[in-house]
């Protein structure tokens, strides 16, 4: 009974102390921040619905750090320094697929801008209210030719993440409507009236959206808030 109490002890005691462990386990204090760009400029996606990968190799654990885009095309990642090798998705965004991967080194607070390959960007948009209508004026640029735009899109909601799951109401003007590309296009929404999500606001947010043929995601513009009164 007594060696029985006694390796009971030793295990106690090694459970203790792993658990002491895991409470002094020190998280990543440095940040890997930038944005998803062309030419130097962020390219807008749809929030939290495009993502990256970061892999670490030399330790037990070969796994992927999701990193996900904000709407604005930034991210930020907490991570401890080391070397990286960071991949863009095949088939996730707005852009062509990349088969090569980027090497990081993340040393404290590391910015590094990203640089894809869009099929369609937004040079410009602009809006304008008339009664219960806002009026989009979108500008657009082909970058990549291997694909065909669909569709151009305008969006309203409440907030900034304007989006097609985060809408209001949204209008689509179908590729076989736009005869020219390199000249303005225009779209136009009708406010929803009455809607819960702004009846509170005295504003909406508008955004515009390209899409292109057998790409899942758009690329957008940036979010404007438009007064209603």
């Amino acid at each position: 009974m007594k060696i029985y109490k006694l390796i009971y002890n030793l295990l106690l005691v090694g459970i203790l102390l792993s658990g002491c462990a895991k409470d002094n386990y020190e998280p990543p204090k440095s940040t890997l921040t930038g944005k998803v760009i062309y030419q130097g400029q962020p390219i807008g996606v749809r929030s939290n619905g495009v993502q990256l990968e970061l892999w670490q190799r030399g330790y037990q654990l070969f796994s992927k750090i999701p990193v996900y885009i904000a709407f604005d095309g930034s991210f930020s990642a907490s991570l401890f320094d080391g070397n990286y090798k960071l991949v863009r998705l095949k088939g996730n965004g707005p852009w062509a697929d990349a088969t090569d991967s980027i090497d990081v080194k993340v040393s404290g607070n590391t910015i590094m801008d990203v640089p894809v390959d869009p099929y369609f960007i937004i040079k410009s948009s602009t809006f304008a209210k008339s009664g219960s209508v806002i009026t989009g004026t979108v500008i657009l640029q082909r970058v990549n030719t291997t694909k065909t735009l669909e569709s151009v899109r305008i969006y309203l909601g409440s907030t900034l993440l304007v989006d097609p799951t985060n809408n209001t109401a949204s209008t689509t003007v179908l590729a076989a409507s736009i005869t020219d590309i390199t000249v303005p296009i225009t779209i136009n929404v009708t406010i929803p009236a009455p809607n819960p999500l702004i009846a509170t606001k005295n504003y909406v947010y508008a955004r515009v959206g390209v899409k292109t043929t057998g790409v899942p995601e758009l690329a957008y513009g940036i979010p404007q808030q438009i007064l209603l009164q």
